[in-house]
């Protein structure tokens, strides 16, 4: 019995983890609770959640994309200066989108063709993104995109705020992919043993590049996210986004090393981070003593998840 137990919690130790961070913070901070606080929370949850969506496709494959940080900044700056120059919120929507599938592409090409290491061909495209950035918008932020766009990011649809809908559409499409598809089965086969799924005959460069377009949509949409909740589009934004995204995937249990793991853990690793972040404030913690607190989080994670196996 007691060894069932702890099988039991090593196996939901995510939503474990979760539900003690919610009850300690909550004893702390009774304000944590309240209806306009978990609002916020999951509202800010999402930003991270949705890239963190495209992150895992990725990571299942036993990669990394250390470039949705600056997709979700050139994108959101596309955006902005479509919104605000001609109105047409589905054009600013549908080009945002585009370009971050096709950085997703470069990048993945990079790496399914080209042969270079995912963290090489990344970080390379993260650098040159982040630039083209500053370049397109001049250093400047493009602020004034109109009453429609910035609905995006802070009207409700459905009693629930819309980044938090768009979340939850984005789960349901990625949770559909990857436990009923074709695909999800190639790209968990791929994760565990690309040799061996090669030999299956699935075309894994295909599955590869695929991944990272899916993670430059996600991170694109994102960026749209971002831009209409700050109301301007910031050559900054997104600085440091991989790192939340790629720690959201990790406590959620998905494994570094590709072909395990799910997004229903993503989901439960990116309010882990939106939790502990918002715990922190209400206490009035540091950001420097923050960020401290997230990094032993994230280790204590990993050295739980080597004790289950």
């Amino acid at each position: 019995m007691k060894t069932n137990f702890k099988s039991a919690i090593l196996k939901y130790k995510s939503l474990v983890g979760l539900f003690i961070l919610c009850i300690v913070i909550s004893f702390i901070s009774p304000r944590f609770l309240g209806y306009a606080n978990i609002k916020n929370v999951l509202t800010q949850v999402s930003v991270n959640a949705v890239i963190a969506i495209g992150m895992s496709f990725v990571i299942l494959t036993g990669g990394i994309d250390l470039s949705v940080g600056s997709i979700l900044a050139v994108s959101g700056a596309v955006a902005a200066s479509i919104a605000k120059s001609t109105g047409n919120l589905f054009l600013a929507i549908i080009v945002a989108i585009a370009i971050g599938c096709f950085i997703g592409l470069i990048n993945g090409l990079l790496i399914s063709k080209g042969r270079i290491q995912a963290f090489i061909a990344t970080l390379a495209t993260m650098i040159i993104f982040r630039g083209i950035t500053y370049v397109f918008t001049n250093g400047i932020p493009i602020s004034g995109l109109g009453q429609s766009f910035s609905g995006i990011g802070n009207k409700m649809f459905l009693g629930l705020p819309i980044p938090v809908a768009i979340m939850v559409i984005v789960f349901g499409i990625a949770f559909y992919i990857l436990s009923q598809t074709r695909y999800g089965r190639y790209l968990y086969a791929l994760g565990g043993n690309e040799d061996s799924a090669r030999l299956s005959g699935i075309n894994t460069d295909k599955i590869k590049t695929l991944v990272y377009v899916i993670c430059g949509a996600t991170a694109a949409l994102s960026g749209i996210i971002v831009t209409s909740r700050i109301g301007s589009a910031s050559p900054n934004a997104g600085v440091g986004f991989e790192l939340d995204a790629i720690a959201a995937v990790v406590l959620g249990g998905t494994s570094l090393a590709g072909g395990e793991g799910s997004v229903v853990g993503t989901i439960i690793g990116a309010l882990i981070i939106g939790v502990l972040n918002n715990g922190l404030n209400l206490m009035n913690v540091s950001p420097f003593y923050q960020s401290i607190i997230k990094g032993l989080v994230i280790l204590l994670a990993v050295l739980v998840e080597k004790k289950k196996k």
